[in-house]
């Protein structure tokens, strides 16, 4: 086998050649990492980051960013628990919470789309803002007292497999539908491959922009929903560092910084990476600091790949 094949197929199945390893890695040094309950914890304890993290390869794609998803889901989730304890239904609560995400991802977009103001100021402001108004809300105290009706949400299973597994499901099957085989999906690649031709053919580049962004927050809405029925109260702390988390899921699933290029299912596998790497590290007793440091070096390995990838196109 050449070097050049071997490049390869680092290239093109990295991601899923270093999950095996991992996976295989952590087998051998604990013999409690296979058992079913703990696979099962690492895909539950994924899945919500994998959720938003669609989201983010939607923004991605397009050569932006979107740092404000973790502060969308504490707004979220506070918002959620306060019209819960104040007596709205679930389903009113679960929309609005959503809608909320939604609401300001579709701000984010239009201020980097038509006002021009680069992707990092404006959700870097955004993450700020939205985390403040997560604790304003209820003056940064957690909600709690919501209906034990509203914890089945997360709490089901489904043929002994937790319902959080089916809703990321679920949301990957549509995120891969609107990527690629619907007209949204093939301009957001378009957009981050070629910014200036994209316009030239006459797409409206700030729309479908601005359309990504909205994705992003309803997807991060909808995150801090779930998280509110899993955990069953509120709190404004909540989505500490799923901006980071998302955009590393991401990232080392093979989508560019550079936009244009990216897979949903190397997102799932990135997401699904840092999961197991948190589990396994935690099943052989390191310490929590040192796991962000191991967690931290793989991100910026996954960033120096993605840019040795884009020096060798």
């Amino acid at each position: 086998m050449s070097v050049q094949t071997v490049i390869k197929i680092l290239k093109n199945y990295g991601i899923y050649i270093g999950f095996v390893a991992i996976v295989v890695i952590f087998s051998l040094s604990s013999e409690y990492f296979l058992d079913m309950y703990n696979l099962m914890n690492i895909l539950v304890q994924s899945s919500l980051i994998a959720i938003i993290a669609v989201g983010q390869t939607f923004v991605i794609l397009t050569g932006g960013i979107d740092l404000s998803v973790g502060s969308t889901v504490a707004f979220s989730s506070v918002s959620v628990g306060l019209m819960l304890v104040s007596g709205v239904p679930i389903w009113m609560a679960v929309i609005f919470g959503t809608l909320i995400g939604a609401g300001v991802g579709m701000v984010n977009g239009v201020a980097i789309a038509y006002g021009k103001i680069p992707a990092f100021i404006v959700t870097l402001g955004m993450m700020s803002i939205a985390r403040g108004a997560a604790l304003a809300l209820n003056s940064g105290k957690p909600v709690s007292g919501l209906p034990w009706t509203f914890e089945r949400i997360a709490s089901t299973e489904i043929a002994g497999i937790p319902i959080f597994v089916f809703y990321m499901i679920g949301i990957y099957l549509l995120g891969y539908l609107v990527l690629y085989r619907l007209r949204l999906g093939r301009y957001l690649f378009a957009i981050g491959g070629n910014r200036k031709s994209t316009r030239l053919a006459g797409i409206n580049v700030k729309r479908y922009e601005t359309s990504a962004y909205l994705i992003s927050g309803l997807l991060a809405g909808l995150g801090g929903v779930l998280l509110t029925a899993r955990l069953n109260y509120a709190t404004p702390l909540s989505g500490n560092s799923y901006e980071l988390d998302t955009i590393a899921a991401t990232v080392i699933g093979g989508t560019s910084l550079a936009g244009g290029e990216g897979s949903l299912v190397g997102t799932l596998v990135g997401a699904l990476l840092l999961g197991t790497l948190r589990n396994g590290l935690t099943l052989l007793n390191v310490v929590s600091y040192y796991q962000q440091i191991i967690i931290g070096s793989v991100i910026i390995l996954a960033v120096f790949y993605d840019r040795m990838r884009a020096n060798k196109a």
